[in-house]
C-alpha cells in the first residue's frame, strides 16, 4: 500500500488544481441537512463532513436521462449509437457509496454487459473519504460492513487530524498526486494514527439492529410471508423515492422520443422505479405486484436475498437514504428487526 499526506490548509491548493485540470465534483451544503454532488473549484465550497447526499454519486454513472440511439428516418434510414460521458474527478466519497458503485460495477458487468455504464465509469475518477463517525441515526453501515473502505476508489482520504492520509490504489491516482508537489510522503506517525483511528471505530461502529449481519440471509429464506410486509405497505405511498435515492438501484425504462417532423428522435433510457405500480405490468394488464406491499417486499428482497445468492453480496450499503427519504418513515433498521422477531 502507499500512502501520502496532504495537509489541511492544502485542501484548497489541491481542489484548484485538480479543477484547473477537469471538471470536479464534490459534497456541497444545500441547506437544512441537504447535500449534492455538484461542480467545485475551491474547497471553500466542499462539506467534507456530510449526511450522504440526497442522490448518490451513481447518477453520474448512469445518469438520470440518457440518450443511447439517435434515429433519422427520411430516405435513408439510419441510427447512431450515442455514448453520453464526461470525465470528471468525483471527491470525497464515503465508503457506503463506493459499496454502491461496486455493486453497480458487479451487476452491470454481468452478461448482457451495459456498455454504456462501463464505457462512463472509466472516465472518472474516485476519490473517497472516510467517515470517522455516523453522518445520522438512519446509517446501518456497521451491518452491512461498509463502515471501511474496501476498495472501489483511486484515491482514499482519511481525517487524521491536522492532515488528511491519502491512500493511493491506482496508477491514475498516483499519477494525480505525483502532480502535487506539497504533498509529502507519509511517515510511520501517520500510519500509527490511522491505526489507533481504525481501532476507535470498532467502538464507534456496532451493529445497529439486533440482527448479525450473517442472519439475514436466514431471515429472508423464511420471511416471505411474513406479516410485515402487509404492514408496511399498508402505510407505503409508492412515491419511489427510496429507489430514486438508492446507490444500487439501477432499473430503467427505454423510450423513444420523437422531435416535431417525426422522422427523426432519439432512443432514451430513464430511471424506473419497482414501487411504482406500471413496473410490473405486462400487455394483457395483470400485474405481478399490484399491491404495494409486494411491491416492498420486491424492494428488500433485491438488497438481501436476490444479488446475494447471485453474487455472494448484498445490495443495500448501509447508507440509510431510503429510510430517510421515506413520505411513510418507513425505516430499514426497523423492518430487519421486525422480520426477525414478529411471527410469521
Amino acid at each position: 500500500m502507499s500512502y501520502v499526506v496532504l495537509e489541511k490548509e492544502q485542501l484548497n491548493s489541491f481542489i484548484v488544481q485538480l479543477s484547473a485540470k477537469q471538471k470536479v465534483v464534490a459534497p456541497v451544503h444545500k441547506g437544512y441537512n441537504g447535500y449534492a454532488f455538484e461542480e467545485v473549484q475551491s474547497a471553500d465550497q466542499i462539506s467534507m463532513q456530510y449526511i450522504p447526499t440526497i442522490v448518490p454519486p451513481k447518477k453520474y454513472f448512469m445518469p438520470q436521462y440518457e440518450t443511447l440511439i439517435e434515429y433519422d428516418l427520411n430516405e435513408t434510414p439510419k441510427t447512431k449509437v450515442v455514448v453520453e460521458y464526461e470525465p470528471l474527478v468525483i471527491f470525497a466519497v464515503h465508503t457506503c457509496d463506493l459499496a454502491g458503485i461496486q455493486c453497480l460495477n458487479i451487476v452491470l458487468s454481468d452478461r448482457p454487459k451495459d456498455l454504456h455504464y462501463l464505457f462512463r465509469k472509466n472516465k472518472l475518477i474516485i476519490m473517497g473519504f472516510e467517515c470517522n463517525d455516523y453522518c445520522d441515526g438512519y446509517a446501518s453501515c456497521a451491518l452491512m460492513g461498509n463502515h471501511l473502505p474496501f476498495g472501489g476508489y483511486d484515491l482514499f482520504f482519511t481525517d487524521i487530524g491536522d492532515d488528511y492520509l491519502i491512500h493511493i490504489q491506482t496508477e491514475t491516482g498516483d499519477d494525480l498526486i505525483e502532480r502535487m508537489n506539497f504533498i509529502k510522503e507519509a511517515r510511520p506517525s501517520h500510519l500509527k494514527a490511522l491505526e489507533d483511528l481504525r481501532t476507535k471505530k470498532r467502538n464507534i461502529f456496532r451493529i445497529e439492529v439486533d440482527v448479525g449481519r450473517d442472519e439475514i440471509p436466514a431471515l429472508f429464506d423464511k420471511g416471505f410471508d411474513h406479516s410485515v410486509w402487509k404492514e408496511i405497505g399498508d402505510r407505503c405511498v409508492s412515491c419511489g423515492n427510496c429507489t430514486n435515492v438508492c446507490p444500487t438501484c439501477y432499473c430503467f425504462d427505454v423510450m423513444d422520443i420523437p422531435n416535431l417532423d417525426l422522422k427523426t428522435g432519439r432512443r432514451v433510457r430513464v430511471w424506473d422505479s419497482c414501487q411504482n405500480e406500471p413496473f410490473a405490468k405486462i400487455a394483457s394488464g395483470e400485474s405481478f405486484r399490484a399491491e404495494r406491499s409486494d411491491r416492498l417486499r420486491h424492494r428488500f428482497y433485491r438488497k438481501f436475498k436476490y444479488h446475494n445468492d447471485r453474487f455472494n453480496r448484498f445490495y443495500c450499503t448501509g447508507c440509510g437514504r431510503c429510510s430517510r427519504t421515506c413520505m411513510a418513515k418507513i425505516n430499514l433498521k426497523e423492518t430487519i428487526t421486525a422480520l426477525k422477531k414478529v411471527s410469521i
